[in-house]
């Protein structure tokens, strides 16, 4: 009797012990299927600009971009803040070490002035990203990104001497130096390209935030006959109202858009694309890659734009734009190869 009873206690605890377990399970597995998902960390960015956010060119192309990241990843997901007006390298330094002290993921330096300031204090915080351009010299934590203007450049000087009808185009430059001068030689190129007794005219006035000497060198070439000109930097928009105050002249703008601002004076415009360029830094971050890198701008991969003023559509010959387009696809495929300046 004794041995019948223990063979039924067993059994009874067997079953009681296996019940337990597949309850268990089951609860484990609802956990599993109704527990929240972790929330993705936000991607804290901080820039640092030369001139001001509204600058309508170097600087404002780079704020748009970063405003078109946090509107395709969302705002809960990237955190921006700006610090403007430091053309200064000591203020600026001063405003990327605060910035990476604070714990910023990703430090973006908006101008080739800051290379050496960055060099310096990326050496200090070897787990925050740091990018600057136009540039070429990286480091482990720092990535250079570089336009390669002198594509765009050579694109709109073909359309200047093709189109003009003085014979002149003027260039207003800034410094001699980083993204403007390869712009400024390739816009030489194709004029030479569009046709060869086009004359060019450059002036620079030795500065990138010079508004009003922009304004006046656009006036001096203008006077001396240019009725088509162009010019980067922050200061271009000193030159670009300049022109817009003189009927029959006309203006080719470069690092954005410019013809929402002057509907009647910018022809066409070479644009950057910043979105693609800084989302890249950001999944680069994600997967381990911290800096090391150059990266450029190009029209084979869309972060750089050729874009025409379809109200100026008619200022345009059609054989002008249909060279234009078909250099920019000789580009794309490698074809023709802009020579960049000599140094």
């Amino acid at each position: 009797m004794k041995k019948v009873l223990s063979l039924m206690l067993a059994v009874l605890t067997l079953l009681a012990f296996t019940a337990g377990c597949g309850t268990n399970t089951t609860d484990a597995s609802k956990t599993a299927e109704t527990a929240p998902q972790a929330k993705a960390e936000k991607v804290r960015i901080a820039l640092v600009l030369p001139a001001t956010v509204d600058d309508l060119a170097w600087c404002q192309s780079m704020v748009e971009g970063l405003k078109a990241v946090q509107k395709t990843m969302g705002k809960d997901k990237v955190e921006v803040v700006t610090s403007e007006k430091l053309g200064s390298a000591v203020d600026a330094g001063a405003a990327i070490r605060q910035y990476a002290t604070q714990g910023y993921d990703i430090i973006i330096a908006h101008g080739s002035q800051y290379q050496s300031v960055l060099m310096d204090i990326a050496k200090d915080f070897p787990k925050t990203t740091f990018a600057y351009g136009s540039g070429f010299e990286t480091a482990p934590n720092i990535f250079a990104y570089d336009p390669q203007a002198q594509d765009g450049g050579y694109l709109l000087g073909m359309l200047a001497a093709m189109t003009t009808k003085s014979g002149i185009v003027g260039i207003v430059g800034p410094v001699e130096s980083g993204d403007a001068v390869k712009f400024n030689s390739g816009v030489q190129q194709g004029v030479a390209k569009g046709k060869a007794d086009v004359k060019t005219r450059i002036a620079y006035t030795g500065s990138f935030n010079d508004i009003v000497g922009a304004g006046n060198l656009a006036k001096t070439q203008m006077s001396a006959g240019a009725d088509i000109l162009t010019g980067s930097s922050q200061q271009a928009v000193g030159a670009m109202r300049a022109v817009a105050e003189n009927k029959g002249k006309y203006w080719l703008s470069t690092d954005m858009d410019q013809s929402s601002v002057a509907p009647d004076t910018v022809l066409a415009a070479q644009a950057y694309n910043w979105e693609k360029i800084v989302t890249k830094i950001i999944d680069l971050r994600k997967q381990g890659i911290l800096g090391g890198q150059h990266l450029t701008l190009t029209f084979a991969d869309g972060t750089i734009e050729l874009k025409y003023n379809e109200k100026l559509a008619d200022k345009i010959p059609v054989e002008a734009k249909a060279a234009v387009e078909q250099a920019k696809q000789d580009i794309i495929s490698g074809k023709l190869k802009v020579e960049l300046p000599k140094k």
